[in-house]
């Protein structure tokens, strides 16, 4: 069967929360992330990333402090953030280790990843994503190894590598140049 349509990302994530108020200081504050709507009729917000350009990268609906806990098992094991340098990798783990919400790290290879969890128990990756051309072995293969930051700050300090979306208006500028 031919594929009919071709998804160029994902654009956003949506977590039901526990408490709506908890989630958005969590998200703004560890994040950087910035409000881009409320919706108080489904007790939503919504939420954008300092470097985006998108309507909103996170939607989080409030469904009350007596909604049954997250329980291992089928379905979303955790949101990866991608971030521009390794730089940036460094920060964030800081940052989640002050705000106790850091859960562990590791090298994949091809990325580099520190994980946490928000105060709902919604477990995240926040990883950095060596250039392409250096993917060699990793090409094929995704290991779980121990991430060496500061070994690798040394190497790839600065280094950008999340790129952006191409849109039709960056199109047409382009194609009128």
């Amino acid at each position: 069967m031919a594929v009919m349509f071709a998804p160029v990302r994902l654009n956003h994530a949506v977590l039901f929360v526990a408490d709506l108020e908890r989630a958005e200081q969590f998200y703004t504050h560890v994040f950087g992330m910035q409000v881009a709507a409320r919706e108080p009729r489904t007790n939503a917000t919504f939420l954008r990333l300092p470097a985006s350009d998108n309507h909103h990268d996170l939607g989080l609906f409030g469904v009350g402090p007596a909604a049954p806990p997250r329980r291992r098992g089928l379905g979303l094991y955790h949101l990866a953030w991608q971030l521009d340098t390794l730089d940036d990798l460094a920060a964030a783990r800081r940052m989640l280790l002050d705000t106790g919400a850091y859960t562990g790290q590791s090298s994949h290879g091809a990325t580099k990843s520190v994980y946490g969890t928000d105060p709902d128990g919604h477990e995240f990756e926040l990883m950095w994503m060596l250039p392409r051309e250096h993917w060699g072995a990793y090409e094929t293969a995704a290991p779980v190894e121990p991430l060496d930051l500061e070994t690798d700050l040394a190497r790839w300090r600065g280094v950008r590598t999340a790129g952006r979306i191409v849109t039709d208006a960056d199109q047409e500028t382009d194609g009128a140049r």
